[in-house]
C-alpha cells in the first residue's frame, strides 16, 4: 500500500522534474539494494517512452527533464547507463525517501 500511495503522489502531485528525479532515485535504490550498481553506475535499459508512460509525461518532456538533471550535475547518462553524480541532490530533487520501500538503506 505504501508504494501505491507514493506513486499516486508522484504522478498526481509532483512536477515533471521531481517525478523524473524520483523514479531515477527509486530505480537506483532498488538496483543498489540487490547489488546491481557498479562504480555508482546503473544499467537502466528503459526507453524514454517507457519512462514517459510510467510518469504520465511525453517523450519530449522526459528528454527535457533528463537534460535538466544533467545540466544541474545530478546525473550523467551514456546510452542505457545512468550515474548518480550527486545522490543527496538527486534525492532532494525527487522528494525521495526510502521508507515506503521497506528496505534497509544501502550505502550510497
Amino acid at each position: 500500500a505504501a508504494i501505491y500511495r507514493e506513486w499516486v503522489t508522484n504522478v498526481g502531485r509532483r512536477e515533471a522534474y521531481t517525478r523524473m528525479a524520483h523514479i531515477l532515485c527509486e530505480l537506483i535504490f532498488r538496483l543498489r539494494s540487490v547489488g546491481r550498481i557498479q562504480d555508482h553506475v546503473a544499467d537502466l535499459p528503459i526507453t524514454q517512452a517507457a519512462l514517459g508512460d510510467a510518469l504520465g509525461l511525453s517523450t519530449v518532456h522526459v528528454n527535457r527533464m533528463l537534460q535538466e538533471l544533467r545540466r544541474r550535475g545530478l546525473i550523467a547518462t551514456t546510452g542505457p547507463r545512468v550515474q548518480a553524480l550527486d545522490w543527496p541532490g538527486l534525492t532532494r530533487a525527487g522528494d525521495f525517501e526510502t521508507t515506503y520501500l521497506h528496505q534497509r538503506n544501502p550505502a550510497a
